[in-house]
């Protein structure tokens, strides 16, 4: 037998040998085979972190077991890999010095392991996980705030029931913090999840939610024409899943306000629900009562939107109006249901149910109640369109609720949308234009045949969408 080859089966039989007889760190400590506990510890690593394959006289050893253990990782053999991984990157931690690929495999190593433990010592295998990163960055060093956001993402999508909110929040706004404007596309939505999750849980101040909800709407608004890395995902996303702080009061400026919903008016001009829906907002926003924006807003309502009533004075329409405007919507709702519920003409309640419906919609975010409320205005008038449009759009804005903002679960909401505009035009084909614009819209975001196939599904099978909205669909791919 060749000399070299003998020698390189001596030095990985050696090195083999050693590794049996040291003590166990966190990367041996679990095979396929065994559930032993072992105490946390660093894996060990040359005196230098960012050696490699050249920088030491056991360079060919280490390159040898690289190959081997890369081979075994092929096979999704980790019991054999392990040894191999260790003995090379205890020699050459930053391999050839071009690549990761020894940080990136110890990542995978320790992810199976943790897949194959239980207990603490899934914790022992998330602090080597770290580890790794830690060194990988110290080799590699990316732009600042990179590496705490991609193990904030690995926190989150991957070890969230081993990490607290706080600690993964810290490692998030750490790379906001440090990438600002640069903050790349992978952060943004996990990131904008736990803001809301977390303010909701009262688990983090105002005025830091502020700061940071503010952050993201400036590097979504930046990237607003990147079709890469994921930023059309992003934007489909972050902005609408803020839209949630809408609901408390002096969170967003007016200035937000203004910039988001006066363009709504300038495109619908007469539009009463626009008007109105525009005015409140503003109002609620604190802006000023004499700005320019508010004044063409009084007078485009006062030119079509003025409804003369015989009721009393001031009676709950007039109420319903006036709270709407000052942003008070619960009150605003209250006022319209005493109307409704002295109203004998089902005309005239299924209008003012739906009104109440679109407030639960565009200025309470509540989906559930806006829903109930449009149904309700169906029950009057069965052949009117226009609640099948609320209720398609509330669906079609659910991405953000039931899904991560990525992929299937924020997708498939598409599905029973479109079959809520497709029943709007069904019974009242006076909104027969305004369906197909929402179905061109959303058909293009429905999940693709690639999706459909992975998940063993179908074309044109029954799929129930669960989340608030629970209604059974039929399964289509998106048009191209």
């Amino acid at each position: 037998m060749n000399q070299k080859i003998i020698l390189v089966f001596a030095l990985l039989f050696a090195s083999l040998i050693t590794w049996h007889c040291t003590p166990k760190t966190a990367e041996a400590a679990k095979s396929s085979e065994t559930t032993t506990q072992v105490k946390p510890s660093k894996p060990l690593v040359s005196k230098n972190p960012c050696a490699k394959f050249s920088d030491s006289k056991k360079g060919e050893s280490a390159l040898d077991a690289h190959v081997i253990y890369r081979d075994y990782l092929r096979a999704k053999d980790f019991k054999n890999a392990i040894p191999f991984w260790r003995q090379s990157f205890a020699i050459a931690p930053a391999a050839d010095g071009k690549r990761r690929t020894h940080f990136e495999d110890g990542i995978l190593i320790y992810e199976h392991l943790m897949e194959q433990s239980t207990g603490n010592q899934k914790k022992v295998y998330l602090d080597s996980i770290l580890y790794m990163f830690d060194r990988m960055d110290q080799c590699y060093g990316d732009a600042k705030g990179y590496k705490d956001g991609r193990i904030a993402f690995n926190l989150y999508y991957k070890y969230r029931t081993m990490s607290s909110n706080q600690e993964i929040f810290d490692r998030f706004s750490s790379a906001i913090d440090a990438l600002g404007m640069e903050t790349p596309a992978f952060v943004v939505n996990p990131f904008t999840a736990l803001l809301v999750e977390m303010f909701n849980n009262k688990e983090i101040a105002q005025d830091e939610a502020v700061r940071y909800a503010k952050t993201v709407l400036k590097v979504t608004e930046k990237n607003k024409n990147n079709e890469e890395e994921g930023w059309p995902i992003v934007l489909n996303y972050a902005p609408a899943r803020l839209e949630v702080f809408e609901t408390v009061k002096g969170f967003f400026d007016c200035e937000y306000y203004q910039s988001k919903y006066y363009p709504d008016f300038a495109e619908a001009a007469t539009d009463c629900d626009v008007i109105e829906t525009v005015l409140s907002r503003l109002k609620w926003g604190g802006c000023d009562e004499n700005c320019a924006e508010i004044q063409a807003l009084r007078a485009a309502y006062e030119a079509n939107c003025r409804v003369i009533t015989t009721e009393g004075t001031p009676g709950p329409l007039r109420c319903g109006r006036d709270r709407l405007e000052a942003g008070e919507y619960r009150e605003a709702i209250d006022c319209y249901q005493e109307y409704i519920d002295n109203q004998l003409d089902p005309e005239k309640r299924a209008k003012y149910l739906l009104r109440i419906a679109k407030i639960y919609y565009a200025h309470l975010k509540d989906f559930p109640k806006s829903r109930q409320y449009a149904r309700l205005a169906l029950k009057e008038r069965p052949d009117w369109g226009e609640p099948y449009l609320v209720i398609g759009k509330l669906y079609a804005s659910s991405g953000p609720l039931c899904g991560p903002g990525r992929g299937w679960d924020s997708q498939i909401v598409t599905w029973p949308a479109i079959d809520k505009f497709i029943q709007a035009k069904s019974v009242d084909p006076s909104f027969t234009a305004e369906a197909n614009k929402w179905i061109a819209t959303y058909s293009k975001y429905m999940p693709s045949n690639e999706d459909i196939f992975q998940r063993q599904l179908q074309k044109g099978q029954s799929f129930t969408v669960g989340c608030w909205i629970q209604e059974t669909t039929t399964i289509r791919p998106a048009s191209k």
